[in-house]
């Protein structure tokens, strides 16, 4: 639908846009990125032709762009510009109108029938219809947006052109006219060709990225191609961190802001943190900590400062068991958004806690360990799928930075010293008679500071992962060990 090849142009004798060769398919949502100064609204301008091509060629449908005659093109490419805060007394169906301009001749063109469909169907399309006779100057800015949005589409163009459409836009605004512009490019093969400052959102709703730096193509791709750490971090000359979207396969980019000394300093978490009743186990952070768990409450990633292990009855079922523990929190004053929560059927008075240091590399766990659920995972289909509270709860808190990896290696390293104390404790599992693995809804828990020394592993050779896997052993050793001598 378009190609540019070796495209350069600028204004009078400065050329702003250098050597730039890129294609755009039929029906598809490019997307423009940048910083300001590198020539992105230049070339969107080129593009349209109201910029000049000093060298190149520019190619729409199979034709050289300087070809067109000016109504022939806008038949062809519409433009919708940055929103703009002036506003006039026109109707918003006036306003649609004048995009078919490019569609009458003449001295005195007559108005269609054709014209009339051709606005209402846009319009409608932008959901701009149902306050088609209120003037422009009443709307909101992200009402005018979809309204000058209706007027380029009036134009029936096949290319639509945007210069950050979602500047000025409120959240919600930003994701109506970006699921709408994709929805066009789908439903109408519209060809969409849009600036974005906004990484995440440039991410998440086009199928291929350009990067310019200094008027030169920097990279072309899919997003997770073009979104990459480093070469954002040097076009942008700002520290980011990529991490995938929770829900769609696209990449996310995070601003990383200047930590201050306050946020450097190194903090211990230890047993003086650690409080104990017979209603829950508590550990309340001096600061947010860096999470991965499969808590009953705070589940996955997150950040928090508080962690609680609820006591429960072994036969405790309730149909809304997360909300059950939500109440629990806040009836004792914990703040649920930065609070993990897990439940277990033990009696709290056994659970174990050991603070261990290898080569410099702190962790302090706790566990609370019992065997009545107890199942060999490699038989677990022959037991009853009851969700029953959870028995072996482990908690690992790590003095330090950790990568991604590291915490997904300690979850694994932990997990392996818990099957290691069950073998050495010889806890079987009562069904099957077999070697039992775990229990049937055991929990686990990694946190870190995330300060100090960057540990990138946490696997049984790393100093972090010996930390973990004898601290984790030891107090599943003494909690089954107190468990056993309760009778439990």
């Amino acid at each position: 639908m378009i190609q540019a090849e070796h495209l350069t142009g600028g204004y009078g004798h400065t050329d702003v846009v250098r050597g730039l060769s890129f294609s755009v398919k039929k029906g598809e949502l490019f997307g423009i990125l940048g910083p300001n100064g590198s020539g992105k609204t230049t070339l969107l301008k080129m593009i349209s032709g109201v910029v000049p091509i000093t060298e190149g060629s520019l190619f729409i449908k199979d034709k050289q762009l300087r070809d067109y005659k000016p109504k022939e093109l806008a038949k062809r490419v519409a433009v919708l510009p940055q929103i703009s805060s002036q506003s006039f007394a026109y109707t918003v169906k006036e306003t649609v109108s004048l995009g078919r301009y490019a569609h009458q001749s003449g001295f005195l063109p007559i108005w269609k029938e054709e014209d009339e469909q051709a606005v209402m169907k846009a319009m409608r399309q932008t959901g701009t219809d149902r306050f088609a006779d209120v003037t422009l100057d009443a709307l909101s800015g992200g009402e005018r947006q979809r309204v000058f949005l209706a007027q380029a589409l009036a134009q029936e163009p096949e290319i639509l052109l945007l210069d950050e459409p979602t500047n000025h836009l409120d959240l919600s605004f930003q994701k109506d006219l970006l699921d709408l512009l994709k929805r066009m490019t789908t439903e109408l093969d519209l060809t969409v060709v849009s600036i974005f400052h906004d990484l995440n959102l440039a991410s998440l709703y086009c199928e291929r990225l350009l990067l310019m730096e200094g008027g030169e193509l920097r990279s072309l791709g899919l997003p997770s191609e073009v979104l990459k750490e480093k070469s954002i971090h040097e076009v942008y000359k700002t520290e980011i961190h990529k991490q995938p979207h929770p829900e769609v396969p696209k990449p996310q980019m995070s601003i990383l802001p200047e930590r201050t000394a306050e946020e450097e300093a190194d903090v211990t978490i230890d047993h003086t943190f650690m409080s104990q009743n017979d209603e829950f186990i508590a550990l309340e952070s001096p600061i947010v900590l860096k999470t991965l768990s499969a808590g009953v409450i705070g589940a996955g990633w997150g950040w928090h400062r508080s962690f609680v292990n609820r006591h429960v009855d072994k036969n405790y079922s309730h149909p809304a068991y997360k909300e059950d523990m939500r109440n629990f929190l806040k009836e004792r004053s914990f703040d649920v958004n930065e609070t993990v929560g897990m439940m277990t059927a033990v009696h709290l008075h056994t659970a174990a806690y050991q603070f261990m240091e290898v080569e410099g590399v702190s962790v302090f766990t706790v566990v609370t360990a019992g065997v009545g659920n107890a199942v060999d995972i490699s038989r677990s289909a022959e037991h009853d799928r009851l969700f029953l509270p959870g028995t072996i709860n482990i908690w690992v808190f790590a003095n330090g930075h950790l990568s991604e990896e590291a915490f997904v290696q300690a979850v694994m390293t932990a997990t392996e010293a818990k099957v290691k104390a069950l073998v050495d404790q010889g806890v079987h599992d009562p069904l099957t008679g077999s070697q039992a693995t775990g229990t049937s809804t055991d929990s686990i828990l990694i946190a870190a500071t995330q300060r100090g020394k960057k540990q990138e592993f946490a696997g049984s050779i790393s100093p972090l992962g010996q930390a973990v896997g004898q601290a984790v052993y030891n107090c599943m050793i003494r909690a089954l060990s107190s468990n056993s001598r309760r009778g439990s």
